[in-house]
């Protein structure tokens, strides 16, 4: 939790927060660098851009590893006066890990193949095939839909067994094959990246081909960013060698959290034995409750001893304390960054320059996040809206100097450029408190005073 707050809040500091990098003349006009990052932060200010960031930083934390991609989304509502609003535009997808198969030995991420596993209602899936066949003009989704809608009634209706298929398709989530089918979702595999085709032994490159229920290809076709790859984006925590699947903040605190819990429960049963401490009888001896004002009755030679308590035990120093700030300075999230302050007076620059030091690990690895995802997410979506407006768009832009929303009117050629987005968070946080640091420091110094 003291993660993801921090990383949160230093990746979404403020409004302002990317800027325009241009590689030619033509690309940096003003206009054209207002209408890119009016579009830009259209796209940031909807409210799933923000809450899939959370959950990515929480598969970052949780898994070492966060995946996504942006898709074309289209929220338009009718209303009475037949206007259409609502938002139409690039959005942020969080894949989860667990969903995603690539070649770990791969090179990089963007090089190594993908197959992306995502479930869908019927309707979902209905509704997807009637936007193909709308735009390619294609009989074949239609046909595509009516296969599977057909399948499904038909194990449905019957008892016919299917063993050989429930051994065939393992779907995961569900019992069987018959229970897919009979459920009301539908698998999508699809597969990123190049492939070889032994049919027409053709090397196909940057294809994606998509699979339905196991055994039906629904698309297959160059993938159409002008990237000339697939626009999915990894980020890994702790970058390992020769592995692209990366390790997280917590895995190295598996062994020291088994630790504390083992001393812990220790010192508990410790405490129950000086507490509640045994007895030893001799003797006969009725049975007996052992509390206050309680009365035992012995036989002849009869008696009841308690164990005396051993406190020196209570008196050691187990370390649970530090071993828990070892664990949170490991995790790259030291105390500073909860407002506690290291013992010892010090200057006000000296608790900057410490907590500076003490904030490299956190600094990071927020920087590695903000350059993984959120910079190729911005560009990805500003490639993406280049390839789906088809008309002019009206977009909503918060005015920072008269704080009102204003509308602009923007066209695709308006958003295209030769350059790159870059968000203004991360990777300038720690470098204005440093200058700002230093700057402090020369101005209070004999030469800054002096006239």
């Amino acid at each position: 939790d003291n993660l993801h707050a921090n990383y949160m809040a230093v990746i979404f500091p403020r409004r302002k927060n990317m800027t325009w990098e241009a590689e030619d003349k033509a690309s940096n006009d003003v206009k054209k660098v207002k209408s890119i990052l009016s579009y830009a932060k259209y796209m940031t200010s909807h409210p799933s851009w923000k809450q899939e960031a959370s959950k990515l930083i929480y598969d970052y934390i949780d898994y070492g590893n966060c995946f996504s991609m942006m898709e074309w989304a289209d929220y338009r509502i009718d209303r009475k006066d037949k206007q259409q609003v609502g938002y139409v535009g690039p959005i942020r997808k969080r894949i989860s890990p667990l969903d995603i198969v690539f070649n770990p030995i791969a090179s990089s991420f963007p090089e190594s193949p993908k197959i992306i596993r995502t479930l869908l209602t019927l309707g979902e899936v209905k509704e997807k095939l009637e936007n193909l066949s709308i735009n390619e003009n294609n009989e074949m989704y239609k046909k595509l839909f009516d296969y599977m809608y057909n399948l499904r009634m038909q194990i449905r209706n019957t008892s016919v067994p299917i063993a050989e298929k429930d051994n065939l398709y393992q779907v995961d989530g569900f019992t069987s094959f018959r229970a897919y089918l009979t459920s009301d979702y539908v698998e999508l595999l699809t597969f990123y990246g190049d492939i070889y085709d032994h049919e027409k032994n053709e090397y196909l490159r940057n294809y994606m081909i998509t699979v339905v229920d196991r055994h039906k290809i629904m698309i297959e076709k160059p993938h159409p960013s002008f990237f000339g790859y697939p626009p999915i984006f990894h980020s890994g925590w702790r970058i390992r060698q020769d592995n692209l699947w990366a390790m997280g903040p917590l895995d190295n605190l598996v062994g020291m959290q088994y630790l504390i819990d083992h001393t812990e429960n220790m010192k508990a049963d410790v405490l129950d034995m000086n507490v509640a401490t045994p007895f030893v009888i001799k003797g006969y001896v009725d049975d007996f409750v052992w509390g206050p004002f309680a009365r035992i009755y012995v036989g002849d030679d009869g008696e009841v001893i308690p164990v005396p308590p051993s406190f020196e035990v209570l008196k050691a120093n187990i370390e649970t304390a530090n071993y828990q700030t070892s664990m949170e300075e490991m995790a790259g999230s030291p105390k500073e960054a909860m407002g506690f302050r290291t013992p010892g007076e010090k200057t006000k620059f000296e608790v900057q320059r410490l907590e500076n030091a003490a904030s490299r690990i956190f600094n990071n690895k927020i920087k590695q996040f903000e350059e993984q995802q959120e910079e190729p997410n911005l560009n990805a979506g500003i490639e993406l809206a280049r390839r789906n407006m088809s008309t002019a768009q009206s977009v909503r832009v918060f005015n920072d100097d008269f704080k009102i929303n204003e509308f602009v009117t923007l066209s695709p050629e308006d958003i295209t450029g030769f350059g790159r987005i870059k968000p203004l968070a991360a990777r300038h946080f720690a470098e204005k408190a440093e200058q700002i640091q230093n700057f402090s420091e020369f101005l209070n110094s004999p030469a800054g005073q002096d006239e």
